[in-house]
């Protein structure tokens, strides 16, 4: 059996040598560390021509068993999960491990109580409690699909989900606490279901204790059934390729897309990237401050961490309630070891006074990590020298909703780490660039279209009820490659930087202009803290350069900041990079896990607003109506 765990750079080397060499030998091996009800009859089985992906065939497990009930007797009284409430004031939650066993299983039982069965389909639509962590593992402690929805999207959005699944229970609470407010999430939920058949019993857990409606015939309360069962619920046996979740993701057309994750392959990809990126051992507490509701929640709070045997921290506030220093706060007061945040908050939190940060104890960090976007250097150095004090390895890790896990970071303390690249690719990745021709492109150093030419375990292997547009997105651009739709560059030793989305690449004048190298060399200003670019239509260049600006302080905006902002961007990148026009705006109209919507952005610039799409699902909806109103 091979060890989970890379402890050097030449085992790195060698170990990712023997990954690409022999695949399946290699996650065999690998796969060999978990526990199995029945042992696979093959490996690896694929065709991208269809595409089908199979792994661990015929192999029998059920997840729950290995992020649960293999560490009750040496484990069972180790804290599982640390839940920190949004209120500083209210008390954190330790669940050991032999609780939360219990605890799953009882809500397991409070699912078949209530009609579920294997393969059925359960939306969960909750706060950052404890227990929407026990309701996912329950789902996949007896066989049901987990659709999770986060809890800050409309009812449009939920009841277009709950559809697209045909989902057959709903997992909600009256409200959620976040930051100053509460979200009220059932009358939210009431008005999806208004439009959503499929469902036949909604559970609610009391949270807020707000008033809410009650419909009889649907709704049932979390703690009352709770009270009809008990807490022994053998775990159902699943086959690797049986459908353990379902996590919808935006789409460029802006319908959702339901990416497919099963049980097998995703159990031993997330498990083995969490081990490895973040270098976890023994006694560590390990915070990723996602939510549930992103595929960085499930793979980075619960499953990896879970079957790794880790304490792992939940968090249900924001890094701003009831101050800037929240986070660190928290980093405090439970010894955070490892710590997993996205650039934007980072970003956010710099622009604030640096006492925020120095209030408090961050001496027990031992890694950083970010996730969401690619960090540019200003939050990178901020990061390193404020939170890591120059001490702490940042992983910078690129993956997607569709990938399951981690596919290009650095190992902590095990390879390099460079500033605003994602580095080296984990072992069984297989990363190439391309050239517009679809060909790989064989120097070291190179810039071009991201492409993965060999399957790993946690691969989605569809989208719900639409394998066809699975294989338009990702299999067909370029035959035999999976395309996650990013282009990237290779620096002389190897080390990947992702660029941005290919769509996010500009033709102006004949040149190919990343949006990313130009955003990062705006945000270098002293007066800048995020902007955004899009192309517009140019009757000469074919296309311009549009920028939106966010200032430390609006009144700074002024005809010399464009030019200083122009001339930063002719220094950093080149004349023909200049914008033609540049807004100041107050705010960026971003998704919830922070990815800005440049398809909203490019409409605007285009003045093509008729049809922006559903803006309901955005953090900031408004901004969207300042930003039209503003426009140049």
């Amino acid at each position: 059996m091979m060890s989970l765990k890379i402890n050097s750079l030449e085992n790195y080397q060698e170990v990712y040598q023997r990954s690409i060499e022999n695949p399946s030998l290699f996650w065999n091996e690998i796969a060999e560390n978990f526990v199995w009800k029945k042992k696979w009859k093959k490996t690896l089985e694929y065709d991208w021509s269809i595409p089908e992906t199979k792994w661990f065939l015929e192999g029998k497990l059920n997840i729950t068993e290995n992020c649960l009930d293999r560490h009750l007797e040496l484990k069972g009284d180790q804290t599982a999960i640390i839940w920190e409430p949004n209120n500083p004031e209210e008390e954190a939650e330790h669940i050991s491990y032999k609780q939360l066993h219990r605890r799953v299983c009882s809500f397991a039982n409070v699912l078949k109580n209530n009609g579920v069965v294997k393969g059925d389909r359960i939306c969960i639509y909750m706060p950052m409690v404890s227990e929407i962590a026990i309701a996912v593992l329950a789902c996949a402690r007896i066989g049901a699909i987990h659709s999770v929805v986060f809890a800050g999207f409309s009812s449009t959005a939920l009841a277009a989900r709950i559809n697209d699944a045909q989902c057959k229970v709903l997992l909600t609470a009256d409200g959620g606490f976040r930051g100053a407010k509460i979200t009220p999430l059932k009358e939210i939920a009431d008005e999806a279901l208004k439009t959503c058949p499929s469902i036949k019993k909604s559970i609610v857990l009391q949270r807020t204790k707000q008033s809410i409606s009650w419909n009889s015939n649907l709704d049932v309360w979390w703690h009352e059934e709770l009270d009809k069962v008990d807490d022994h619920c053998p775990a159902e046996v699943m086959d690797a390729e049986d459908k353990l979740f379902i996590l919808y993701t935006s789409g460029s057309t802006g319908n959702p897309k339901g990416m497919v994750h099963t049980c097998g392959g995703y159990m031993v990809y997330a498990t083995y990237s969490f081990l490895n990126v973040f270098q976890y051992t023994e006694g560590d507490v390990y915070w990723c401050t996602a939510d549930i509701g992103w595929i960085t929640g499930h793979s980075y709070i619960l499953y990896g961490p879970l079957a790794s045997g880790a304490t792992t921290v939940m968090f249900e506030g924001v890094p701003s309630y009831p101050d800037f220093g929240r986070f660190w706060e928290v980093c405090e007061k439970h010894k955070v070891n490892q710590f997993y945040t996205a650039p934007t908050a980072i970003r956010a939190l710099a622009k604030h006074s640096l006492s925020f940060v120095n209030a408090y104890d961050l001496s027990n960090l031992k890694v950083l990590g970010t996730v969401g976007e690619p960090i540019n250097e200003e939050a990178w150095h901020w990061y390193n020298e404020n939170i890591g004090k120059k001490k702490c390895p940042i992983v910078d890790t690129w993956w997607q909703t569709e990938t399951g896990g981690m596919m290009i970071s650095s190992l902590a303390n095990v390879t390099k780490d460079k500033p605003t690249f994602a580095t080296v690719p984990l072992p069984g990745i297989q990363p190439v660039l391309l050239n517009t021709e679809g060909q790989e492109i064989s120097e070291t150093k190179a810039e071009g279209i991201l492409a993965i030419k060999h399957p790993w375990p946690s691969l989605a292997r569809t989208i719900y009820g639409d394998h066809k547009r699975y294989k338009n997105v990702y299999f067909s651009a370029y035959a035999n490659y999976y395309f996650p739709g990013d282009g990237a560059l290779r620096d002389k030793d190897g080390n990947y930087r992702i660029t941005g989305r290919v769509d996010d690449v500009v033709i102006v004048s004949g040149h190919n202009l990343g949006t990313a190298p130009i955003e990062n060399a705006i945000n270098e200003h002293d007066l800048v803290i995020e902007s955004a670019i899009v192309g517009f239509p140019d009757d000469i260049k074919g296309n311009a350069l549009y920028a939106y600006v966010i200032l430390y302080d609006e009144n700074q905006a002024s005809e010399d900041l464009v030019k200083e902002i122009n001339q930063l961007i002719s220094k950093k990148i080149g004349p023909i990079a200049k914008c033609d026009k540049i807004q100041f705006v107050s705010g960026l109209p971003k998704t919830r896990s922070g990815k800005i919507m440049r398809r909203i952005l490019r409409k605007i610039a285009s003045n093509d607003i008729s049809n922006l799409g559903d803006v309901s699902t955005l953090l900031n909806p408004l901004i969207v109506e300042e930003i039209i109103k503003n426009r140049h």
